[in-house]
């Protein structure tokens, strides 16, 4: 194993354990990538996953342990189930690794809140993969936030409105189940984009139906949020509506989604002025606040790029030592926790509170 001194020599030696959808995505990104290159995958004993390393050149592992023991790395790109990322992440800590784990951190808040503590013992170098966060649109929009463009933030509205067709549930049965619907599939990026927006969430309470495909899980959830700021929030997300108002469709950013061009899911409204996103329509007042005057506009010009790329370009530069996690492993758990708190309060219908 090669000691990093700061800066790697050559390009960064990177592996990907579970060359899954997600797994084959970081692959290719990695492939056009001078900085980096792809020196081993880890996946289970499989004919498919031995012709796919086969035809990459490159040695397939069975197990994290095996890797380590056989490789010399820079960083580990975690793409596998979530169900084993706790575990595969503390391997990597353990050996010294830095680790970009794919949301979300863990299956459960427990196992999460483990491997925080892990990798602060440790000070491990430990990414998870919100790559939203690294989308310019985003890093723009916090700019403006922070630079109190804005006043002092009053509230952020949200939506992740789209139409989920029948094949998508055939494909997989367990999204029709507990454990599935978009609370847990989808939430957990609207999340993390409002705590870096807006802060730190302190309370939750939601409210869900599943009047529409009346499956055992729910097909809507409308929620509040409250942040430490005394800002306030409200989010509406349905996999069975007819719009494109969701962050997919309107940030441009994944091209497998139709574009809707000046379209918005966010807005931050502050003292000052109000942020529509992705769009980055600002209004704000010129002169005297007040109703009867108009609000100035104008659009906040921002270069596009691929969230995921830069992503990479960023742990990159965590593994040389120039640069600190964007979202840090308490981020995932944070992210995690109230996600796993917005599902208690739709079961329970009471506000769920955050110490």
């Amino acid at each position: 194993m090669r000691t990093l001194r700061g800066q790697t020599q050559g390009p960064v030696r990177l592996a990907v354990v579970g060359p899954g959808l997600m797994g084959k995505r970081h692959i290719e990104l990695i492939a056009a990538n001078a900085q980096c290159e792809l020196v081993s995958i880890v996946a289970p004993e499989h004919a498919s996953h031995e012709q796919f390393a086969h035809q990459l050149g490159i040695p397939l592992y069975h197990s994290i342990e095996a890797m380590l023991q056989s490789t010399a790395l820079d960083g580990v790109i975690i793409s596998s189930p979530n169900v084993f990322h706790a575990a595969q992440a503390a391997l990597c800590i353990h050996a010294g690794i830095p680790v970009l784990v794919e949301k979300p951190i863990s299956h459960s808040v427990e196992s999460a809140s483990q491997l925080v503590e892990l990798a602060d013992k440790k000070n491990a170098k430990v990414l998870i993969g919100h790559h939203r966060a690294h989308s310019p649109l985003l890093a723009a929009a916090r700019d403006i936030i922070q630079s109190k463009e804005l006043g002092n933030v009053v509230g952020i509205m949200g939506s992740a409105l789209f139409y989920k067709p029948s094949s998508y549930f055939e494909a997989g049965p367990w999204r029709r189940e507990i454990g599935g619907g978009p609370i847990l599939i989808n939430l957990i990026h609207e999340v993390g984009n409002f705590r870096s927006l807006c802060g730190e969430i302190t309370a939750v309470q939601a409210i869900t139906s599943s009047a529409i495909r009346k499956f055992p899980v729910e097909d809507t959830v409308a929620i509040n949020f409250q942040f430490a700021s005394g800002a306030l929030g409200t989010f509406l997300l349905s996999d069975t509506a007819a719009s494109s108002r969701s962050w997919e469709h309107t940030s441009q950013e994944n091209k497998s989604y139709p574009a809707t061009e000046n379209g918005e899911c966010y807005l931050v409204t502050g003292t000052r002025g109000s942020l529509s996103i992705p769009n980055m329509q600002l209004s704000y007042y010129e002169g005297e606040r007040t109703w009867w005057t108009p609000l100035q506009q104008k659009i906040w010009p921002v270069e596009r790029q691929d969230p995921l790329e830069c992503q990479l370009n960023h742990f990159i530069k965590i593994i040389q030592g120039w640069e600190n996690p964007l979202v840090t492993a308490r981020d995932g758990f944070e992210n995690l926790r109230i996600t796993e708190a917005i599902k208690e309060s739709s079961l329970s219908q009471k506000m769920v509170q955050l110490s």
